[in-house]
């Protein structure tokens, strides 16, 4: 597998299509694509040339802090610790950026998977479209 930092419109492309396959037709979500998609650095997983997970991050109005979200994997890649993957590569780009803090909102029924990865609730959930969410958190120390 190999990951991919993509920052360019035009290599957008692939991102757009997990989102696009996970968030909206799997999950029903509306609002996918969005303003902040032109500032963040999306992260693609490939494997073998073919897009099979995508998230992204950017840096917050404050200093040190980041956001990590619109993770998504095809369904038929689940379970492979490819969250896992792509999560350690967005944090490690973070880590070079001299990122301190990453905050995210998982949705509910994945808030396991990121505490399991070392991250906390930080405040009270909330309804986002149809779906609840979790805000959280991870302080980030030194490599991992």
């Amino acid at each position: 597998m190999e990951i991919t930092f993509v920052k360019k419109r035009e290599l957008f492309d692939d991102a757009e299509d997990i989102r696009e396959e996970v968030f909206v037709r799997e999950q029903g979500f509306i609002n996918e694509i969005d303003e902040t998609d032109k500032k963040a650095v999306h992260v693609v997983c490939y494997d073998q040339g073919y897009p099979i997970a995508v998230g992204r991050y950017f840096q917050g109005e404050e200093e040190g802090v980041y956001h990590i979200g619109r993770v998504a994997i095809r369904k038929e890649y689940r379970g492979r610790n490819i969250g896992r993957f792509i999560m350690k590569a967005m944090e490690d780009s973070i880590r070079q950026e001299k990122g301190k803090v990453i905050h995210l909102s998982a949705q509910a029924r994945v808030q396991e998977f990121y505490e399991k990865s070392g991250y906390t609730v930080r405040g009270e959930s909330y309804m986002e479209e149809h779906c609840l969410h979790i805000p959280m958190k991870k302080e980030l120390g030194g490599e991992e």
